[in-house]
């Protein structure tokens, strides 16, 4: 029984077996084929090809006995900073540069990363900064007070953190004048945030007047890590008044030298 392109002859006996012939109908056929990405279909002759991409660095060819791309088609021309052509014996990498430091790379190197918007990033950089405030007060001269280390003056200076992500180290230096006025067998003493610095007594037969001595304290001071200041207050103490002393001027001065390394 013969049917659409198939024709089938014989009888079906040993001798005479049936044979089936059957013939494509390409029309019909080509009408199921359609072209895709890397795939060329000419629908009239049915002949089906790659498509090959004629952007710029193409280096795939085809060739008799298949798809080929040949060695090196893949590397790349470095730019600053990268060394290497990316194929197998010459990957592409940093070009980086020789330890010479005696300390270990791996415990005191710094570190590269990427930011968000694909750009290498050090480590931040060292900060610093440097801030001062001074306060001169005149007065209508108060009794030196008779005890120990009594407060008479309280100021303040805010220091910064250069740094917003690391702990800064402060160098943190502090001045102080007093002037006193001290009648014959008066004394007086001055110090710096309770800790008594100069003790005066006029052992003369004649009134002394402005009678002072310029104090000076250097301490270390620490802005933790995160924290955008430090609010420092400075005192000046007076004591051991007797005889009538009295104090006319307080001059201050407040320094305070910021590192964040």
């Amino acid at each position: 029984m013969s049917g659409e392109n198939t024709t089938v002859s014989g009888s079906g006996s040993s001798a005479n077996p049936y044979v089936v012939d059957a013939v494509t109908n390409c029309p019909e056929v080509r009408r199921c084929l359609s072209a895709g990405w890397g795939i060329l279909y000419n629908a009239s002759t049915g002949v089906i090809e790659m498509d090959l991409s004629d952007d710029p660095g193409n280096n795939a060819v085809l060739r008799p006995n298949g798809l080929y791309v040949p060695t090196g088609a893949a590397t790349v021309t470095a730019g600053c900073g990268l060394v290497g052509n990316g194929s197998a014996s010459s990957p592409v990498r940093a070009n980086t540069s020789t330890w010479t430091w005696p300390c270990a790379i791996d415990a005191n190197a710094g570190r590269v990363y990427c930011d968000a918007n694909g750009l290498l990033r050090t480590d931040p950089p060292p900060r610093m900064t440097y801030v001062e405030d001074g306060f001169t007060t005149t007065y209508a001269d108060p009794v030196v007070p008779a005890g120990t280390n009594v407060t008479v003056r309280t100021d303040t200076l805010v220091i910064p953190n250069p740094d917003p992500c690391r702990a800064a180290t402060v160098i943190f230096e502090t001045e102080a004048d007093v002037d006193f006025d001290l009648p014959v067998g008066a004394r007086a003493a001055a110090g710096m945030g309770g800790d008594e610095m100069q003790a005066f007594i006029n052992r003369g037969t004649a009134a002394m007047a402005d009678v002072h001595w310029q104090m000076t304290k250097v301490q270390r001071r620490t802005i933790p890590q995160g924290q955008a200041s430090l609010t420092e207050n400075y005192v000046v103490s007076l004591g051991q008044g007797a005889g009538g002393a009295t104090y006319n001027r307080i001059a201050t001065q407040l320094r305070a030298w910021v590192f964040a390394i």
